[in-house]
C-alpha cells in the first residue's frame, strides 16, 4: 500500500539553500512514484534572528509529529549571545541522540586514500560531550597564568543508543564494528561508551567487533586494507572530526549524506532528519557550481527512513532509485569541479531527473 508522507523541510543559508532547492527538483511524487508533501520552515539566519529561534523550535515540533525532516546547511553566527546553532536546537527539539554518516565510493572518482573501497559508517553522539559544555577562563587575560576549562558530560542512554545502533547497522550490511573512544586515558568518561560497546557486542555475537582506540582507528583507516564495511561508534566531538575525514577519504565532503535519529526506548527510530553535512560555502553562492550529491543522497536516505516508518516498500524503492540515479550520473562523468568534472549544479540535477524519468 502506498502511504502519503509529510516531510518537514528546513530552508537554510547561502549555497546550502541553493543546493536544497536544486535537489528538490528531483524529489517529486511524479518522478519517484510515491505520495508525499513538503512543509517548509525558514531557518535562514535572518529569520532565526527575527523570530529569536522560535522558527527552529516550530520546525522541531513539526518534525516530531511528521517523523521525517530534510535540512539545508545553515550559518551559525560566531557572536556570543546570538541565535547560536540551529542544529543543536533541532537535535534537542526532536530528542536526537544518534548521527549516522556514510562514506562510500563515488563511481568514476579515484579515492585520494589508497585502499578506500568499502563503505565507512560513522555513528556518533548527537548531543553532549564537547557540544554545549560549560566552559570558562580563570586568571588575567594578559598573563601566562590564565587557564581555560570545560566541563563535558555524556549520558549512558546516549552511549547505549550509539553502541546499539552501530551493531544493528553492521548486522544489516554484514559489516564490522570498529574503533571507539580513548578509553585507556579516560576510563570513567570515555570508558562509558566503551562499556556500552562491549554490552552491545554481547547482544550481537554474530557481528564482528574490533574495538580500537580513536587514535589507532584514525591510523588504521589510512593505512589498513579493509574488506568489509566499517561501522565506527564515537563520541560527539570525535565523530564530528572523524566523519569529515572519512567523507574526504572518498573524494569530497559533498559526496555523502548525514542522518540525525531520535530513538524510542526500544532504540527504534521515531524521527529522522537527513541533511548534507557540508557547510554553506559562501564563496560558491550564486555560481551554480557546488556539488548537490550530498543533498540528493540525503533525500534518498530520508525515503529509506520513510519506508521503515510507514512500512511501505514503495518509499524504499524511491530512495534506491534516487540514489542510483545520483551515483550513475557521477559514473557517467556528470560531476562538479570538486570531483574532477565540469558540470554545473543544475546540470547534475537535470541528469538525475532524466535518469529517474527513464526508470519509470
Amino acid at each position: 500500500m502506498n502511504h502519503a508522507a509529510t516531510i518537514v523541510v528546513c530552508d537554510g543559508d547561502q549555497t546550502g539553500q541553493e543546493l536544497l532547492l536544486e535537489s528538490l527538483r528531483a524529489m517529486t511524487p511524479e518522478l519517484l512514484g510515491v505520495e508525499f508533501n513538503f512543509v517548509h520552515y525558514d531557518l535562514s539566519l535572518e529569520h532565526r534572528r527575527a523570530t529569536k529561534n522560535e522558527v527552529v523550535r516550530e520546525a522541531a515540533a513539526a518534525m516530531v509529529e511528521a517523523g521525517l525532516g530534510l535540512k539545508a546547511a545553515t550559518v551559525t553566527p560566531p557572536e556570543i549571545g546570538g541565535v547560536g546553532s540551529p542544529n543543536r536546537l533541532l537535535r534537542e527539539g526532536i530528542g536526537g541522540s544518534v548521527i549516522v554518516r556514510t562514506g562510500r565510493r563515488i563511481p568514476g572518482v579515484t579515492p585520494p586514500v589508497a585502499g578506500t573501497n568499502q563503505p565507512i559508517i560513522v555513528v556518533r553522539m548527537a548531543v553532549g560531550d564537547a557540544y554545549g559544555a560549560a566552559e570558562g577562563r580563570d586568571g588575567d587575560a594578559n598573563s601566562t597564568g590564565e587557564s581555560a576549562w570545560r566541563t563535558e558530560r555524556i549520558e549512558r542512554s546516549v552511549c547505549r543508543a550509539v553502541a546499539e545502533y552501530a551493531f544493528v547497522a553492521a548486522a544489516q550490511v554484514d559489516g564490522v564494528v570498529y574503533g571507539g573512544p580513548k578509553w585507556t586515558v579516560s576510563p570513567v568518561y570515555e570508558g562509558m561508551l566503551k562499556e556500552e560497546m562491549d554490552f552491545a557486542a554481547a547482544r550481537h555475537p554474530d557481528v564482528v567487533y574490533r574495538p580500537a582506540l580513536i587514535d589507532a582507528a584514525y591510523a588504521g583507516l589510512l593505512t589498513e586494507m579493509h574488506d568489509a564495511t566499517l561501522v565506527i561508534p564515537s563520541l560527539n566531538r570525535d565523530g564530528d572530526c572523524l566523519s569529515d575525514m572519512v567523507l574526504a577519504m572518498f573524494g569530497s565532503i559533498a559526496g555523502a549524506e548525514s542522518v540525525l535519529l531520535a530513538l524510542d526506548e526500544e532504540l527504534r527510530p521515531t524521527v529522522a532528519m537527513a541533511e548534507a553535512p557540508h557547510g554553506t560555502a559562501p564563496s560558491l553562492e550564486g555560481k551554480n557550481v557546488a556539488n548537490p550529491m550530498a543533498m540528493l543522497l540525503a533525500g534518498a536516505a530520508l525515503f529509506d527512513q520513510a519506508a521503515a516508518r510507514l512500512d511501505d516498500d514503495a518509499f524504499r524503492d524511491a530512495g534506491s532509485r534516487l540514489r542510483a540515479a545520483t551515483l550513475e550520473g557521477a559514473a557517467a562523468g556528470v560531476r562538479t569541479f570538486d570531483l574532477g568534472g565540469e558540470a554545473t549544479t543544475s546540470e547534475v540535477v537535470d541528469d538525475v531527473i532524466a535518469r529517474l524519468r527513464a526508470r519509470r
